[in-house]
C-alpha cells in the first residue's frame, strides 16, 4: 500500500512514509543504506531521480552499502528563494515523480515546518524514525541500524569547502555522522570542492556522471517563463501539473496559482548555498 503523501497535509496528520522501504536484507555483512535528498525541488527533474540510481549503482558495485529506501525532502516556505513555489506544489510534484517508483518514497516532514530546518535536524529525522522508531532492518543475524546518507549533487560539496558559506560544526556533524553521496556535475571542480574537506574524505563518495546530464530546475523555470517546451526533462506528470496550475509562467519570478514569491534564502546557520 503506497503511503498517503499530500502537500495539503498539516503535521498533526503526518506519519513517516515506509511502504517502499525494504525491511530485510540477505548479507549479514553488508550495511543498509538510505539515501535522503533534500532540496528545493521546484521543480523536480528527471536528473534529480537519476541521481538515486547512480547513488544506488555506486553503492552496490564500490562499497559495503546495501540500499534499503531512499527518500526527496523539500524544503519547507521559510527557506526563501527565488524560484520557489509554494510547499504543497513541491511536494505533490515530488510525489508524482515517483509515483511508479518501487523505492523512492516522499518525505513531506521538513516542508511542512513553518520555520526552516538545517539539513542536519531532517537527516536527524530519518535516522530517529528508521533507527529509532522502525529499529532498522532484519538481517540473518537480527536487526541492524540503517546507514542514512546526505545524496546531492557536486555544487553542494562546493559550498561546503567555500569558506563562510556552512558553519564548520554543520559540515562535521552532517559529514561525521551520516557522510554524503555526490553526484559530479558540469561545471564544478569536485577536486578542489574536495580539497577542504579532507577531515572527512572516507564518508564522502565521489559519484561520476557517465552519462553527462545537466538539467536544473533554473533551466525549467527559464523554459516556462520563455514558453518553452519542458516535456522530457521533467516527468510528463509533473509537467501537467506544472501546466495545470500554472506555474513559473510568471517573468522573473515563480508563480504560484497567480501568486508569486521572492526573498532571501535561509541558511544552516550564517549561510547555506541554495538547495535546488
Amino acid at each position: 500500500m503506497a503511503d498517503d503523501i499530500r502537500g495539503d497535509m498539516t503535521l498533526s496528520e503526518y506519519e513517516f512514509p515506509q511502504s517502499r522501504l525494504r525491511r530485510r536484507i540477505q548479507s549479514s555483512d553488508r550495511t543498509p543504506l538510505i539515501l535522503v535528498a533534500c532540496g528545493s525541488f521546484s521543480p523536480i527533474t528527471f536528473l534529480h531521480l537519476r541521481m538515486f540510481e547512480m547513488a544506488a549503482d555506486y553503492a552496490r558495485f564500490n562499497s559495503n552499502f546495501e540500499v534499503v529506501g531512499a527518500y526527496l525532502s523539500c524544503v519547507g516556505d521559510a527557506y526563501k528563494k527565488t524560484g520557489l513555489v509554494k510547499a504543497e506544489h513541491r511536494i505533490n510534484m515530488c510525489s508524482l515523480a515517483v509515483q511508479q517508483s518501487s523505492w523512492i518514497s516522499v518525505d513531506p516532514w521538513e516542508a511542512l515546518h513553518s520555520e526552516y530546518l538545517e539539513t542536519a535536524k531532517v537527516l536527524d529525522h530519518f535516522d530517529h524514525e528508521i533507527n529509532e522508531v522502525i529499529g532498522g532492518v532484519e538481517t540473518p543475524v537480527g536487526k541492524k541500524k540503517c546507514r542514512i546518507a546526505l545524496l546531492a549533487g557536486a555544487d553542494l560539496i562546493q559550498t561546503m569547502g567555500a569558506p563562510g558559506v556552512w558553519a564548520d560544526k554543520d559540515i562535521d556533524y552532517i559529514l561525521r555522522n551520516f557522510g554524503a553521496f555526490i553526484v559530479e556535475r558540469s561545471g564544478t571542480d569536485i577536486d578542489e570542492a574536495l580539497a577542504t574537506l579532507q577531515a572527512w574524505k572516507d564518508n564522502i563518495w565521489v559519484i561520476q556522471q557517465l552519462v553527462q546530464n545537466d538539467i536544473s530546475s533554473t533551466k525549467i523555470r527559464l523554459f516556462r517563463r520563455r514558453d518553452m517546451s519542458i516535456r522530457y526533462l521533467v516527468p510528463e506528470q509533473v509537467v501537467n501539473y506544472i501546466e495545470e496550475h500554472g506555474l513559473y509562467d510568471e517573468d522573473g519570478a515563480a508563480s504560484s496559482g497567480g501568486s508569486s514569491e521572492k526573498g532571501k534564502r535561509a541558511g544552516e546557520s550564517s549561510g547555506v548555498a541554495a538547495k535546488e
